[in-house]
This record gives structure tokens, C-alpha cells and sequence, in this order.
């Protein structure tokens, strides 16, 4: 579970920079909203392959 906390840690530490960016037009934030998500998408693909070693060697 504790990649999954990490998960939303990461999630919810965008939260502040999501709402300058779509609420209030601050352009740097919609940078760092970028840097998270592709933090976000490189995390899920550690945890994806992760999750399927394990479940190979298991499943031998």
C-alpha cells in the first residue's frame, strides 16, 4: 500500500497548483501541473510493472 499512498501523495500535492493554473491563469503553475503529471505517469509505470513481476513469479 505504500505505493499506492504515494500515488495520492503526489496527486494531492498538485492540488494547489491545479487551481492557480484552471482558476486563477497562473502559467507557472500549469508548468508545474505538467512536471507532476508526467511524475504521475512515469510512478503508475513503475508500479504497472511492478505489479506484474510480481504476479509472474507468483504465478510460476
Amino acid at each position: 500500500m505504500a505505493r499506492f499512498d504515494e500515488v495520492k501523495d503526489l496527486i494531492l500535492s498538485l492540488e494547489g497548483d491545479f487551481d492557480k493554473f484552471y482558476n486563477k491563469g497562473n502559467q507557472a503553475a500549469g508548468t508545474r501541473v505538467r512536471k507532476g503529471m508526467q511524475d504521475l505517469k512515469t510512478l503508475a509505470q513503475d508500479i504497472r510493472s511492478e505489479v506484474q513481476n510480481k504476479k509472474n513469479t507468483t504465478e510460476e
